[in-house]
């Protein structure tokens, strides 16, 4: 067994490795940049190293900083993790020059897979099935424009090198072509330093469905089953699962052969995941193999019983798999949501800043969170914008669809955008109940973006009687702390608003049973939340509901269930009294156009004097390592141009202004 390991990443599956390595009892070394030097995973690791400043390329896409670190430290190997140079076969190549154990597979099969267009042609000579398309490199976006319609619309452009979600744009017809083959070489260049990008068949409403292998140095290769991975933004994944509500026996065992199939034919070892795209007729075409540990494996894990990153230690140590084929068997349910720092809101934009609360569900039966943050930590606009990843087990589905819904529901997160709204909002949609979902979900479910505003009138109420027993609870305690034997505060109108919804309440008594009257029906309301509290159990009438509530000026800032709000509680005079009330009118700088996220100024696609139309291409702006076109919402002529290309700018930055 290995003395030391490195861990050549950062972030939570840095994280989630040294826990491995300590199991195992080995020491850890952590690397970090100029801008993780207060990160969670140095703080775990046994000895870190600084490896240069903050963006990758200087840092942990360094392959001499790498080594140079390993042998600062004496570290016999390296594990890589997911990204960054986790696929790179030259890394891996150099490891093995300096007698460094690379924990994964061996360059060769690294560099096969690495590529989309030779793993495809690799797929077909190996038996494997594989999606229509082009697979020379596209030199210009007029020729991608003249093969996709030779391939027929839509059409994927996809980074050759590519991975995550990283180098891919949907192009629908000719006009979309530009933009996507723009951004995808620019993405690709910069997330892998390789700007080769190619065109396959788009396949409509597919699911993405991913078989785990698992191949040691001695001949044996068996599968772990499939993971559900058709819930994404941005051909991103944000929910995973394991089982598939979709998959059979039938289709298991067929797309697990030819998983097992290719990993013998490209000679693999280690652990790594096939990625398969199914249409609804359950026909399975090869994605790509990706020749890391996924960044879904916790999903397998709980399922399986299987600890992957120990896999991978042992298997690169030289162990031989203890299991065969027949050994694996799955158990109950698991599903994983992704929580990014990023607003769902605002098209998915990154979120910088520091965590002001942070306080994941650990506490629940069944519930794993890996994270590499912590409370009071920053979030940098030059990584990956995730979070954490929470996962939920239970025996069924539904089982483990419930405990995420009241995971999500518990998870408390300030300080920073996220996108917790977004993912209870799925998890508590019929159609992912029903399992009839697809890559495409999330613009079918929501076509006009998401919205967490509470729009229904039964949720109105609900939030609108939590909000009266906390707004109760703290008048009572008021009350109390001035009158030592001061009378309750009871029997009392109350009129909550939100949303323009207006309700009138009765109220009997603040005990930890208060009684309320709504429309001459009375409602039990049942809590032990306390003032403070960000997270209130409440029983109203027969039904349970878990929110959060956080007092302020405004009112009661409430969330839950994919919704917030603020509801204004007052007295029936004081509601009466509002409606005098003048509101202030801020008014829109319409000939200014701001920087809607912090990040780097890629291009600038117009220049001073210019007539511009709604909907123009201004700039692109890459924050954490993705790309994102900003277009003008308004006609006109720029007068001035705030910014320069490489130039970082922040949130609400001007960057161009009109005549």
């Amino acid at each position: 067994m290995f003395k030391k390991i490195l861990i050549a990443n950062r972030g939570e599956i840095a994280c989630r490795i040294i826990s491995s390595c300590n199991s195992l009892s080995i020491p850890t070394v952590a690397v970090y940049s100029d801008a993780d030097k207060n990160a969670l995973h140095v703080k775990m690791a046994d000895e870190a190293v600084n490896i240069g400043p903050a963006p990758s390329n200087q840092s942990y896409l360094s392959i001499d900083k790498i080594i140079s670190a390993c042998k600062k430290t004496n570290a016999d190997a390296v594990h890589p993790g997911y990204g960054f140079l986790s696929e790179n076969h030259l890394f891996m190549s150099s490891l093995t020059k300096e007698d460094i154990t690379f924990i994964g597979p061996s360059a060769e099969p690294i560099r096969v897979m690495g590529d989309k267009i030779e793993s495809k042609i690799f797929a077909i000579n190996a038996g494997v099935n594989t999606v229509p398309g082009y697979q020379d490199i596209i030199k210009s976006s007029e020729e991608a424009v003249q093969i996709a319609n030779n391939v027929g619309f839509p059409v994927m452009i996809k980074a050759s090198a590519g991975g995550g979600g990283k180098g891919m744009r949907i192009a629908y017809n000719e006009d979309d072509i530009p933009d996507a083959y723009t951004s995808s070489i620019n993405e690709a260049k910069s997330s892998f330093g390789d700007d080769r990008v190619f065109i396959e068949k788009f396949i409509i409403k597919p699911r993405h469905i991913e078989i785990q292998v698992l191949a040691d140095n001695h001949g044996n290769v068996i599968h772990l089953g499939e993971r559900e991975c058709s819930i994404q933004r941005r051909n991103q994944k944000i929910i995973e699962e394991s089982p598939s509500p979709f998959v059979d026996n039938e289709l298991r065992e067929a797309m697990g052969a030819q998983a097992v199939q290719l990993a013998k034919k490209v000679g693999y070892q280690s652990a790594g995941t096939v990625e398969f795209i199914v249409d609804q007729d359950k026909n399975f075409y090869f994605l790509e193999m990706n020749t890391r540990l996924q960044v879904e494996h916790p999903v397998t894990e709980l399922v399986t019983g299987f600890d992957l990153v120990e896999e991978m230690i042992k298997i690169a140590a030289g162990e031989k798999l203890n299991i065969s084929q027949n050994d694996v068997k799955f158990d109950g349910w698991a599903i994983e949501s992704r929580i990014y720092a990023e607003d769902p809101e605002r098209n998915f934009m990154p979120s910088t800043g520091r965590l002001v609360n942070y306080k994941p569900p650990i506490s629940f039966n069944n519930i794993r969170n890996d994270t590499g943050v912590y409370e009071g930590g920053e979030i940098s606009m030059f990584y990956d914008p995730m979070i954490s990843k929470l996962c939920s087990y239970g025996k069924t589905r539904s089982e483990a669809c419930e405990l995420m819904k009241n995971a999500l529901n518990n998870f408390e997160i300030s300080g920073i955008q996220n996108n917790l709204n977004l993912l209870s909002s799925i998890i508590k949609n019929k159609k992912f109940i029903a399992g009839d979902i697809n890559t495409g979900f999330i613009s079918e479910e929501y076509p006009d973006g998401f919205s967490s505003k509470i729009k229904d009138r039964s949720d109105c109420l609900t939030f609108s009687l939590a909000s009266i027993f906390a707004f109760l609870k703290i008048k009572n305690r008021n009350k109390n702390k001035d009158l030592k034997n001061s009378q309750k505060f009871n029997e009392r109108t109350l009129i909550a608003e939100i949303n323009k919804n207006i309700f009138e309440f009765k109220t009997y008594n603040t005990e930890k049973n208060s009684m309320i009257e709504y429309e001459g029906n009375l409602i039990p309301l049942e809590s032990d939340w306390n003032i403070g509290d960000r997270v209130m159990n409440i029983k109203i009438g027969e039904d349970d509901f878990t929110i959060q509530i956080n007092k302020t000026i405004k009112g009661f800032e409430i969330k839950g269930y994919g919704m917030e709000g603020i509801i204004k509680i007052r007295s029936k005079i004081a509601n009466e009294l509002s409606s005098y009330m003048i509101e202030k009118v801020i008014e829109k700088n319409n000939k200014e156009i701001k920087c809607p996220m912090p990040g780097l100024i890629v291009s600038i696609n117009v220049e001073e004097g210019q007539s511009i139309e709604d909907g123009d291409k201004l700039c692109v702006i890459e924050a954490m390592k993705m790309e994102n076109i900003i277009r003008s919402e308004i006609s006109g002529t720029i007068k001035k141009i705030h910014c320069e290309e490489g130039e970082s700018l922040a949130t609400e930055q001007i960057m161009i202004e009109f005549e």
